[in-house]
């Protein structure tokens, strides 16, 4: 037979009402009044209706992040970090994979707020879906300009593109290549590129910038290969993230190449796994597991109904492998 809150009620010798406090955390309570519903809880072996609850506090202790993948150390350490900090505040994580594409993303943010969420942390990179303009959504968002009242995590891109540009020219690389996300693609990232072409011009170099689409390893392999095609005496590369800035080096091996007599590289991300697996490459880190500890601190302050401050942005520091 199943327990309802009457019988826990009856045995812990309270009212109905005092049970629904103890269980929804409302009004005043002593803590005789609490030992003793709990006791009962425990003796009846009684669950609380989560559904019930969730109504009756208005909130369903889901979390919803959207990003364009997870296959990518980049994005595996920081959901890891958000997904531990929700969990130790009490809640669950639903993941959306958009792939980069756009109608994906939509149906994810759809459905995440058809399961009412309580909040989204989003860093996804499409442009242009009508429900992050009209959501009343406590929203967060990962390197990723949505719109002026959605505060933006992301760590000192110009920075980071300047120390990478101006290493690479301390070493004697003259003709240096940058690959970049979609131009159009409004995000924080695109200050490194930015640095990167202030930096060649303060020391009278030309920029020659790439703008990588969001495309599979077999179409970036090609683009790669094309770029070694088109400039064989390039001597400097500093690659928008270390996914493929590693494609980028295997390439250049098996060209002959050799890193970094001939060819200086640097990467940006820094993640535990690229210093781990490939610490041969020199990189500009990001402090993920910092950005995830704020992104989630942000999210539960605006859940809460809590002023924050606008965009943050943390510093880089550079991790010196031998790729240059």
């Amino acid at each position: 037979m199943k327990v309802k809150i009457d019988d826990v009620a009856k045995l812990a010798g309270v009212s109905k009402t005092t049970v629904s406090r103890v269980l929804n955390s409302r009004g005043y309570l002593s803590e005789k009044a609490i030992k003793k519903v709990h006791s009962a809880m425990d003796e009846l072996n009684y669950r609380p209706n989560v559904v019930a609850r969730q109504l009756f506090k208005q909130e369903t202790k889901l979390v919803g992040l959207i990003f364009p993948t997870v296959n990518d150390p980049f994005y595996s350490q920081l959901i890891a970090g958000m997904e531990k900090r929700l969990f130790n505040n009490g809640f669950k994580v639903l993941i959306g994979d958009s792939m980069n594409d756009p109608k994906k993303e939509e149906l994810y943010l759809q459905q995440l707020m058809a399961h009412q969420v309580d909040g989204l942390i989003v860093g996804a990179h499409n442009q242009g879906i009508p429900e992050y303009e009209n959501s009343n959504l406590p929203i967060i968002a990962f390197d990723r300009i949505v719109n002026p009242d959605i505060p933006v995590i992301s760590s000192d891109n110009y920075q980071g593109g300047k120390i990478a540009t101006e290493l690479l020219i301390e070493h004697d690389a003259k003709i240096i290549i940058h690959t970049n996300g979609p131009k159009s693609l409004e995000s924080p990232t695109q200050e490194r590129r930015i640095a990167y072409q202030d930096v060649m011009k303060e020391h009278g170099l030309k920029p020659i910038t790439y703008y990588i689409d969001f495309a599979d390893r077999a179409k970036k392999e090609t683009l790669f290969r094309n770029i070694f095609r088109d400039h064989p005496d390039v001597d400097g590369m500093f690659i928008s993230n270390d996914m493929d800035a590693s494609l980028v080096l295997n390439i250049a091996t098996e060209l002959g190449y050799k890193i970094p007599e001939d060819l200086k590289i640097v990467g940006y991300d820094g993640t535990y796994i690229t210093r781990t697996l490939l610490p041969r490459l020199t990189t500009i880190v990001q402090p993920i597991d910092k950005m995830a500890e704020t992104a989630v601190n942000m999210l539960m302050a605006r859940i809460n109904g809590d002023e924050i401050e606008g965009n943050k942005v943390f510093p880089v520091k550079l991790w010196r492998g031998k790729s240059v």
